[in-house]
C-alpha cells in the first residue's frame, strides 16, 4: 500500500492528540501527580503483558546496571520532570499551548545530543531551532501598544511548558544512551524477538522508574490519599486507561511501525502535528476560540520541527 508509513504517522499524531486532551481532563480532575502515577502503573502492566506474549518474560530481559542507570535517568528527566511540567502546564494554558511548547523538544534533543553524544549541530539545526522558537513566540506573545512584548498566557504555564519540552528532549537523548547499553548487553544467542521488543522493554523500565519517582513525591507531599480517591473514581480511571492505551500502547507501537514504512524525517514531522490536531476537540468540544496569530505561530513551529528532520 502506497504511503502506508505516512498514514500510520498521522495515526500516531491522532493517538497522541487523544492522549493530550484526556491528560488535561484527568489532571483537572485528580491532579497532575496522581494522573502520572496511574498512567505509568497501567503502562507498566500493559508493557509487561506485551513482553510476556512476545518474548515469554514479563520484564526487560538482559538489562544490565548501566541500562537501568541511563534509562532510569531518562525516566527522571523525561517523566518525573518533563511530564510533571507538561501535565501541570495543561492546568494553566491548556493542551493546545502545552503541545505547542512541546515543539521545543527537538531543539532540546539536538543540543543535548551535541553535548552528551557529540552529535553534529550545524547551521541547519540552528535554523530549525530559530524557526521553531519564532513560531512559539508568534503564538504566545503580543505587543502592549508600544515596542514591548507581553505574554498572552500565564507565565507559570509557559515556564512549565518550556520545562516539559526540555525534559522531553533531554530525556530522549538519555533514552538513546540507555538503549545503546541495552543493545550491547543482549547476548548474540538471544532470541531475535528480543531485539525487536527492545524499545518496549526500555519504555517499561522508564515507566517503572518514573512511577516510583512520582509515587515517592506523593508520599513526601503526604498526598497519598488523593491516589486512593482517584483509584475509586471511575471517571479518573477511565481517563487514565485512555491515556495509557493511546500513549504507550497504540502511540508507541504505531510510531515504531511508521518509521519502518516511511522516511524517518517525514514520519517524525507528521507525528509532530499533535498541536494542530488538538485544535479539533478544543474548538468542537471545549468551544474555545482560536486566533489567527495562534494558527500562524503553530504553522511556523511545525515548519521548524520539519526542518530538523527533512533538511
Amino acid at each position: 500500500m502506497n504511503h502506508l508509513g505516512e498514514i500510520i504517522s498521522l495515526g500516531v499524531a491522532v493517538s497522541w492528540t487523544i492522549t493530550a486532551w484526556f491528560a488535561a481532563k484527568a489532571s483537572l480532575r485528580v491532579g497532575a501527580m496522581v494522573t502520572n502515577v496511574l498512567r505509568l502503573v497501567l503502562a507498566t502492566l500493559f508493557l509487561g503483558v506485551l513482553l510476556w506474549v512476545t518474548i515469554g518474560r514479563p520484564y526487560p530481559v538482559y538489562a544490565d546496571k548501566d541500562t537501568w542507570l541511563w534509562l532510569g535517568l531518562s525516566a527522571l528527566v523525561g517523566y518525573v520532570f518533563g511530564d510533571y511540567c507538561l501535565f501541570n502546564c495543561y492546568l494553566y494554558i491548556g493542551p493546545r499551548f502545552g503541545q505547542l511548547l512541546m515543539t521545543l523538544a527537538p531543539p532540546m534533543a539536538a543540543i543535548a545530543g551535541w553535548i552528551m553524544l557529540g552529535e553534529t549541530l550545524g547551521w541547519k539545526s540552528i535554523l530549525a531551532m530559530a524557526v521553531t522558537l519564532s513560531g512559539i513566540s508568534i503564538s504566545i506573545l503580543s505587543r502592549d501598544g508600544g515596542h514591548h512584548f507581553k505574554l498572552d498566557l500565564p507565565l507559570k504555564g509557559v515556564l512549565l511548558g518550556i520545562g516539559a519540552g526540555v525534559g522531553q528532549g533531554v530525556g530522549l537523548v538519555l533514552s538513546k544512551i540507555g538503549m545503546q547499553y541495552y543493545a550491547a548487553a543482549i547476548p548474540a544467542d538471544a532470541p531475535q524477538a528480543i531485539e525487536g521488543m527492545l524499545p518496549f522493554a526500555s519504555t517499561m523500565m522508564r515507566a517503572i522508574v518514573g512511577g516510583i519517582g512520582f509515587f515517592a513525591i506523593l508520599l513526601l507531599q503526604k498526598d497519598f490519599g488523593k491516589l486512593r480517591s482517584a483509584v475509586r473514581d471511575p471517571v479518573a480511571m477511565k481517563y487514565a486507561t485512555i491515556i495509557t492505551l493511546f500513549g504507550p500502547a497504540i502511540g508507541v507501537s504505531l510510531s515504531l511501525m511508521a518509521v519502518r514504512y516511511a522516511n524517518a524525517g517525514i514520519a517524525s514531522t507528521l507525528m509532530a502535528l499533535t498541536p494542530v490536531l488538538i485544535l479539533v476537540p478544543e474548538v468542537l468540544i471545549d468551544k474555545k476560540r482560536i486566533r489567527f496569530k495562534e494558527i500562524a505561530g503553530l504553522a511556523v513551529s511545525i515548519a521548524g520541527v520539519a526542518l530538523f528532520f527533512l533538511l
